[in-house]
């Protein structure tokens, strides 16, 4: 990835130690250039949420012009799902389901264990997508999906929908 080293870039990444200097290799980006935004997961799960009135603030406050939603491959552990298994969680998801199902159309998710533990590489996808379309984000800021692969720690490029509408991205940027 060849990334102009005067130019902001945010980094949208998972609450994960040491993933810094992972991205500023992989990405070419000066220390004093990266911004990151941590999140459990990495994801947007809401257009208008406080992660992308965020993404919007440092677009426009701090001259963003590229943007890369990391996820982490090979985790060891899933944050929801271990939320999930707890016997108080249990109950409370059970009737929140309910709810959501009867009460509350307005709910985004299937059930609330699928939304807690949603498969990473969608999480990523959607929000890559969302940044991407969102009414506020200009149109020349990129947004790309990568992924760090615990077993290496060797980063690789999502293939999203720029691929598919026939702007490929180079070969160095695919690994």
């Amino acid at each position: 990835m060849n990334v102009n080293q005067n130019k902001k870039v945010l980094f949208l990444t998972d609450i994960e130690n040491g993933l810094e200097p992972i991205l500023q290799e992989a990405t070419n980006t000066s220390a004093e250039n990266m911004l990151t935004i941590q999140s459990y997961g990495a994801g947007i799960s809401h257009p208008y949420g406080e992660i992308m009135r965020s993404v919007i603030f440092a677009i426009y406050q701090e001259d963003v012009e590229e943007i890369f939603v990391v996820g982490t491959k090979d985790k060891k552990t899933s944050a929801g799902n271990e939320l999930t298994q707890l016997e108080t969680m249990k109950d409370k998801i059970q009737t929140l389901d309910y709810l959501f199902q009867n009460c509350k159309p307005e709910f985004f998710g299937g059930t609330v264990d699928e939304w807690l533990n949603e498969n990473s590489s969608d999480t990523i996808e959607k929000s890559v997508d969302m940044i991407r379309h969102h009414p506020l984000v200009p149109s020349y800021v990129k947004v790309r999906g990568l992924f760090v692969h615990h077993k290496d720690g060797k980063p690789s490029i999502v293939e999203d929908p720029a691929i598919k509408t026939g702007q490929a991205l180079p070969d160095h940027c695919l690994s």
